[in-house]
């Protein structure tokens, strides 16, 4: 498994336990891996966002949703919503590395019992 798809695990689990302190260096660590091209602002931004989101406890957010009220069929609807985004030429390289983040979240989401996070809806 790539190092990006391992902290991305890693990221996911301190957020699933709320433990945003431990997200934010996880976070950090991402924001290190993607660089700072367009595709890896995307990224950033994307991942910015979930933990803000979080911390702000943004109840409208998906990743709020999901987090609180764990659903992987909601969940893997939406991995192959941004995976269809993802095949659309036109995206530029921010927009890919935004969906590339989701993609990475809900795929790490949907492995949640090798993560050893509670299982929700399946």
């Amino acid at each position: 498994m790539p190092a990006r798809e391992m902290r991305m695990e890693m990221f996911l689990r301190a957020l699933m336990k709320g433990d945003y302190t431990k997200a934010k260096a996880h976070l950090d660590k991402l924001e290190k891996i993607v660089g700072d091209d367009e595709w890896g602002r995307g990224y950033s931004k994307a991942i910015n966002g979930f933990l803000s989101a979080l911390n702000d406890n943004d109840t409208d957010s998906l990743i709020v949703q999901l987090v609180r009220n764990p659903d992987n069929e909601k969940a893997q609807k939406l991995l192959e919503h941004f995976e269809s985004i993802l095949q659309h030429e036109f995206r530029d390289d921010y927009e890919k590395g935004y969906y590339t983040a989701w993609k990475e979240l809900l795929t790490a989401y949907l492995s949640q019992e090798r993560l050893g996070v509670k299982h929700g809806k399946k």
